[in-house]
């Protein structure tokens, strides 16, 4: 079975053995990096006395322990070559019980000392707001008849307190007052404090305890900052020691750390393998050029059995997908996937897009400048943040360069290169003016004729993957098969033609070029049916079918004029974009500051014009590429190939 060049070729591999060689195989397809698990059960159909293997990952709490620990300490982990490291899962757990022992010591330790630094921090901070207060307040938290509160109050309730005056008892003396609050304290006697209390409790007082200062607010700030740089002092010790042991332990921990990450992805593998007694089978997909490797190692395995057979011969158990392409269109793979995987046995367009897309682009934003800027921009996007939009604009931009020396267009600028084409080709003026009234039916003309040869080789590409796929009704007779291509490309020739002044309409052209493939269109589903040989070729009630086709058929016709049409916002935005240049001069010429004026507007509406019109043209030209070419022929329903490997995407 034929297979698209773009798509890579896999291999379906069946491996069957006794449950102890069960590990080493694991072993083999993960280290491999090419192995693609997938349902066994499904790829045998006397399976009834096979159930899936349920067994609980053993690397996955230790990871997450080591993982955890290392992340509060602070320090990074990272892959590491381990080729000649092999240890036990009983070496793996006391390793990660040690260091989580010995650091776990030492950052309980740390936070002890951060809990007494943010304790302090809180005392000096609410200490803070008395400064000023000549008081002893031992002395004061002593006095048996009078009791004292410390606090703050809300700045609406302090005024509102000072504006009653009617409690003798309710008097607040503050402190230091801010935007929002105001800190201070009240007195009263001790047969009177808790009405107090609660009456300042509703004006939402909120008590600071100082009850363990001994002196005066002032020396008692003066230890707390000395216990602070104590603490600091000894937050610097045990970050010393942490970094310490950190160093002493970082190579083994990461190499434990690598043996870990790599044992827990082998192991998703078993997720995939069924077992029946002391058996078990395992199927997955490799790719075609790493047979002889894969198999060479497989061999070396005692007590298993395996076979590797061509993909085409299991498609339907959906083959999973590796798109390959040129370095040119690989980009666009991106907008492909955004639309849906090829299936195995699909084209995939992501050829014919980078072609179509960076073209239409081009045209569409034909500037020579502006082009330039947009390469640079896509280039930069790429160097320092690895955008695969980035790659795409640099093509793009490309293309709207090639088209703006067509045009004559930089930086909105109709005729600067008025003088290169008198020196290169004897020209008085540009090629072509977008803006000369002739001009304008040309380019809406080509426009369409650019859209109708789309449309056209969206139709080949339909009834080639469709005669791939044995769908011969689709190939055949629907509206973007054999019938729909006759009857779409006569009608575009006639047009054509008759344009010219020729007219090959007659009689039988159109009984035979029109109606004729719009009768096969309306009954495509019974001579589907029919070719297939299907005993129930025929719709059950006549006269519905009848309906309900003369209403689909009406709109497949509406759909080819409409469709084509589409392809005038190709011409229309080759129009737009040099009218929007000239409305940006015409403005620059009426700015007020002369020269400046005139050059800062011009530099603004180009990167006005770059920013908006770039962003409208992408996305105009990816909707024509996914509406009027991909939902002809490309259903986009196949899956990734996902090999099961370590890398630092698991991080």
């Amino acid at each position: 079975m034929w297979c698209n060049v773009a798509v890579s070729s896999v291999k379906v591999a069946s491996i069957i053995g006794v449950l102890p060689a069960l590990d080493e195989v694991i072993k083999v397809c993960g280290k491999s990096g090419i192995f693609h698990p997938d349902d066994a059960l499904s790829f045998y159909s006397k399976n009834n006395n096979f159930v899936p293997l349920s067994e609980g990952n053993p690397y996955s709490e230790p990871l997450r322990k080591l993982k955890d620990m290392v992340k509060r300490a602070g320090m990074k982990l990272q892959l590491v070559d381990i080729a000649d490291f092999e240890v036990s899962l009983k070496e793996i757990n006391d390793y990660v019980n040690y260091i989580n022992y010995k650091m776990g010591l030492l950052l309980e330790k740390k936070q002890d000392i951060l809990n007494r630094i943010t304790k302090h921090q809180k005392a000096q901070e609410n200490i803070g707001h008395f400064i000023g207060l000549d008081l002893n307040l031992a002395e004061i938290f002593a006095c048996k008849y009078i009791k004292v509160r410390f606090g703050k109050l809300p700045k609406e309730s302090f005024e509102k307190l000072n504006a009653s005056g009617e409690d003798p008892y309710m008097l607040f003396f503050p402190c230091t007052v801010d935007e929002k609050a105001c800190w201070g304290v009240y007195f009263a006697p001790l047969e009177n404090i808790a009405e107090v209390d609660r009456k300042f409790a509703g004006l939402y007082f909120e008590r600071l305890w100082l009850n363990q200062i001994n002196g005066t607010p002032e020396t008692e700030l003066e230890i707390i900052k000395g216990l602070i740089a104590d603490t600091n002092a000894e937050l610097e010790s045990i970050n010393r020691k942490i970094e310490s042991f950190w160093k002493t332990q970082k190579d083994q921990c990461l190499r434990f750390y690598t043996k870990l990450e790599e044992m827990n992805t082998y192991f998703t593998i078993k997720n995939y393998v069924s077992k029946y007694n002391e058996s078990f089978i395992l199927v997955g997909w490799i790719p075609q050029e790493e047979e002889d490797n894969f198999a060479h190692q497989l061999s070396d395995v005692y007590g298993i059995e395996f076979s590797i057979e061509r993909a085409d011969n299991e498609e339907k158990h959906s083959p999973p997908v590796k798109l390959k392409n040129n370095r040119f269109s690989r980009p666009f793979e991106s907008f492909v996937e955004m639309y849906g995987l090829p299936s195995y046995n699909e084209i995939d367009p992501t050829v014919i897009v980078s072609v179509l897309y960076t073209l239409l682009f081009g045209i569409m934003f034909g500037d020579f400048g502006q082009g330039i800027v947009l390469s640079v921009a896509g280039a930069i996007m790429w160097r320092l943040k690895k955008m695969m939009l980035g790659r795409i604009l640099i093509r793009c931009g490309f293309a709207a360069s090639v088209f703006g020396l067509i045009y004559g267009a930089v930086f909105g600028l109709e005729h600067v290169l008025d003088p290169m084409y008198k020196a290169l080709f004897n020209l008085d003026e540009k090629p072509v003016d977008v803006l000369e009234p002739k001009t304008v039916m040309t380019i809406i003309v080509l426009a369409v004729i650019l859209g109708a040869g789309i449309i056209i080789l969206s139709m080949i590409l339909n009834i080639y993957s469709s005669l791939r796929r044995r769908n011969y009704e689709n190939a055949l007779f629907g509206q973007n098969g054999v019938a729909g291509l006759i009857f779409y490309g006569s009608l575009v020739t006639a047009g054509g033609t008759m344009a010219l002044g020729v007219n090959v309409v007659s009689l039988p052209y159109v009984l035979g070029l029109m109606v004729l493939p719009v009768v096969l269109i309306f009954f495509k589903e019974p001579l589907g049916k029919l070719l297939s040989r299907a005993p129930d070729w025929k719709p059950k009630k006549w006269g519905e079918y009848m309906v309900q086709n003369g209403f689909e058929l009406f709109e497949i016709m509406l759909s080819y004029i409409t469709n084509t049409m589409s392809f005038l916002r190709v011409g229309a935005y080759v129009l737009v974009h040099a009218g929007m240049m000239m409305v940006v001069f015409t403005i620059a010429q009426i700015m007020p500051g002369g020269v400046v004026g005139y050059t800062l507007m011009a530099v603004f509406g180009n990167v006005f014009v770059i920013a908006l019109e770039g962003l409208l043209v992408g996305i105009q030209v990816l909707r024509l590429n996914f509406y009027e070419l991909f939902s002809r022929f490309f259903e986009g329903q196949g899956r990734p190939f996902a090999p099961i490997r370590v890398s630092e995407e698991n991080l």
